[in-house]
């Protein structure tokens, strides 16, 4: 099992320990280092300062969000910051929900979420083959652009720019059954939200038949210290903002998760605090045992033992948010 650093977005600007932990990391034998975005700090620009100042870690987007770019623009990024960082990029995507991609980008959540990912796929997989001009009769993705309003005069394009891999990594954020199920058959990885490797079978009719070499590399917040209780608050700090606030209470895609994986009365319960203005009850009524099995946290004999529980199953590389260099380091030693 690989380990990876994700350093997630930014919050109100720049954090200024990222570069630190980034070169850390890599001096520790970490295999990689991920990005992120919301609405605020975007998932490339921060990519390529960490590439700048490293040399052999790899470099992914953990997630980029599709609707934030067209599936040309995107392939333009991953292809561009793949030379510049020697073929070190991994193109993580996410298609987001309907409460980000209408409020904050401004256009429709697609009707249908699998069609919409199969299609930005394909044109991001043409662009990166480069074998001939990027061509899809597709409902949301198409190329040339088909639409009534459109002048009619759209020409299949290839890039300029030679891209340095046709088989630049891509991986999709999935929660669904159905969309893990098809990130197996069109990716070359998965890259879970939440994962607890107590409960395997919440995600074991969604991965049968793994093609070769396919990545599977959640997340886990990881803090070596002595209060259990203490360090596990961030955890369910960020599991009330995501089950309570990432969505509408009718479409929440984090807090049906989490009851796919045995929590859903506590799931509407942080949902229906976050929604009514009650944000610190929402935290507080997040189950310790559900933030527990989803991290790393506690003295460094508690997470070598459950470091053990992780390598049981089928992740191959597990992206640790670290806040400090001596869990990080920590990790790197009992991973050895």
């Amino acid at each position: 099992m690989r380990l990876g650093l994700a350093l997630g977005y930014w919050g109100r600007g720049p954090n200024p320990a990222h570069l630190d932990l980034a070169r850390e990391a890599e001096n520790l034998g970490y295999d990689s280092v991920w990005t992120a975005e919301a609405w605020g700090s975007d998932a490339f620009t921060p990519l390529t300062w960490i590439a700048a100042h490293t040399s052999r870690i790899r470099l992914g987007t953990a997630i980029a969000q599709m609707a934030a770019r067209t599936p040309t623009a995107t392939a333009m990024h991953a292809l561009t910051l793949d030379h510049l960082s020697g073929g070190r990029m991994m193109l993580g995507l996410g298609l987001s929900g309907p409460q980000v991609v209408e409020g904050w980008y401004g256009r429709p959540f697609p009707a249908s979420p699998l069609t919409a990912t199969r299609e930005y796929v394909d044109v991001i997989r043409q662009v990166l083959r480069r074998e001939a001009p990027v061509a899809l009769d597709g409902r949301f993705h198409s190329h040339p652009y088909r639409g009534a309003d459109g002048t009619g005069l759209g020409k299949p394009l290839r890039p300029i720019t030679h891209p340095l891999r046709a088989d630049l990594p891509l991986l999709l954020g999935a929660e669904g059954p159905k969309n893990i199920a098809q990130t197996t058959r069109i990716a070359d990885g998965w890259l879970p939200l939440y994962w607890s490797p107590t409960r395997r079978d919440v995600y074991q009719a969604s991965l049968t038949d793994l093609p070769p070499n396919f990545m599977i590399a959640p997340m886990a917040r990881a803090h070596v210290c002595d209060d259990v209780a203490e360090g596990l608050l961030p955890v369910k700090a960020m599991l009330g903002f995501y089950i309570g606030g990432m969505g509408h209470a009718a479409r929440n895609f984090h807090a049906d998760l989490m009851a796919r994986m045995g929590y859903e009365e506590e799931a509407h319960r942080i949902q229906s605090l976050f929604l009514a203005g009650r944000k610190q009850e929402a935290v507080l009524a997040v189950p310790d045992a559900f933030a527990d099995e989803i991290s790393l946290i506690g003295p460094r004999a508690r997470i070598a033992e459950r470091l053990t529980e992780w390598r049981k199953g089928p992740v191959t590389d597990l992206l640790v948010t670290a806040p400090d260099l001596p869990t990080l380091r920590t990790l790197a030693d009992l991973n050895t």
